[in-house]
C-alpha cells in the first residue's frame, strides 16, 4: 500500500491511498477541474479512482465531491450524516456506513471507520488495511479520546492533523468565537495534542508519520516539526511536514 496527499489545509482536502489496483480517494475538498490539475501531477486522472470516502460534510473536504460522482460515476461512503449534508446527484452511487459497526472492503482494502469529535453532522475517520500494512488518517478532531487511541493501534503509518500553534491561534487574527471553536474540544488539533497522541502510540517501528491541515495563519512547519524533536528526535527522516499547494511524494508502505 502507498498514500500521498494532493493537499491539506483550510483550502481544501484530498488523500489518495492504492493497494494493487485499486485506488481509493479521501475527501475531495478541491473542485473537480483543480483536482484533475493536481491529479496530473503525479501521473493519474479522475477516472482511475475507485472509491471516495468522505470524513464530513464541511466545504474543504467535500466541496468536489458532487461534481466527481456526477462526471466520472465515482461511489461515494460516508456516514448517514455526512450524506443528508449535501445533494447528491440522482446517478450517485452512495453507501451509507456506520462509524461505529467495524470494517468494511473496497476492491484489495479493508476499511475501518471510527468516530471523532468535531463540530460537523457525523464526522469520522479511518484505518485502511491490505493485509500487509495499515495506514491510519486523523485530521478535524478537537480532542484524544480512548477510542480514537484503541483505533490508531498497530499502524504502519499515520496522517495526522497538527493544526495549530496554541500561542499564535491566541496572538492571530481570528476572532475570539473562531478561536474558541478551533481550539476546542470539537474543534482542531493543537501541535502539543498531536505530539501527545504520537507519544501514547506504538510510534518506534511507523514508516511514516505525515502532518497535515496545518493552519497557515496559526502555525508554523518550524513549530511543527520542534513539537515532535521535543518527543523523539529518532522519527528524523520519516516524519514529513506536508503544505497546502502541491501533491506529495508518494509514501510508500512495502
Amino acid at each position: 500500500m502507498r498514500f500521498l496527499s494532493l493537499g491539506s489545509g483550510s483550502r481544501g482536502n484530498a488523500t489518495l491511498l492504492q493497494s494493487g489496483e485499486t485506488l481509493l480517494l479521501v475527501d475531495c475538498g478541491f473542485t473537480r477541474k483543480e483536482l484533475q490539475r493536481r491529479l496530473g501531477h503525479v501521473g493519474l486522472a479522475c477516472d482511475d479512482i475507485d472509491g471516495l470516502l468522505l470524513t464530513h460534510e464541511h466545504a474543504d473536504h467535500v466541496r468536489g465531491a458532487q461534481a466527481l460522482s456526477r462526471h466520472h460515476a465515482i461511489p461515494i461512503w460516508a456516514t448517514a450524516g455526512t450524506l443528508r449534508c449535501s445533494e447528491w446527484p440522482e446517478t450517485s452511487e452512495l453507501h451509507q456506513i456506520n462509524a461505529n459497526s467495524g470494517e468494511f472492503r473496497i476492491g484489495e482494502i479493508r476499511v475501518s471507520p471510527f468516530t471523532v469529535p468535531h463540530d460537523a453532522a457525523e464526522p469520522c475517520q479511518y484505518v485502511f488495511a491490505d493485509g500487509h500494512s495499515r495506514f491510519g488518517i486523523l485530521t478535524d478532531a478537537g480532542s484524544i479520546t480512548s477510542h480514537i487511541l484503541s483505533r490508531l493501534r498497530q499502524l504502519d503509518a499515520l496522517l495526522l492533523e497538527f493544526n495549530h500553534d496554541l500561542q499564535m491561534l491566541r496572538n492571530g487574527p481570528y476572532p475570539i468565537s473562531l478561536q474558541r471553536r478551533v481550539g476546542g474540544d470539537h474543534g482542531h488539533l493543537s501541535n502539543a495534542q498531536s505530539a501527545g497522541l504520537v507519544s501514547q502510540l506504538d510510534h518506534h517501528n511507523w514508516k511514516h508519520l505525515v502532518a497535515v491541515h496545518i493552519s497557515e495563519k496559526n502555525n508554523d512547519p518550524a513549530l511543527v516539526r520542534s513539537a515532535l524533536d521535543s518527543l523523539d528526535s529518532s522519527l528524523g527522516s520519516r516524519f514529513s511536514v506536508l503544505h497546502q499547494d502541491n501533491p506529495s511524494q508518494w509514501f510508500d508502505l512495502g
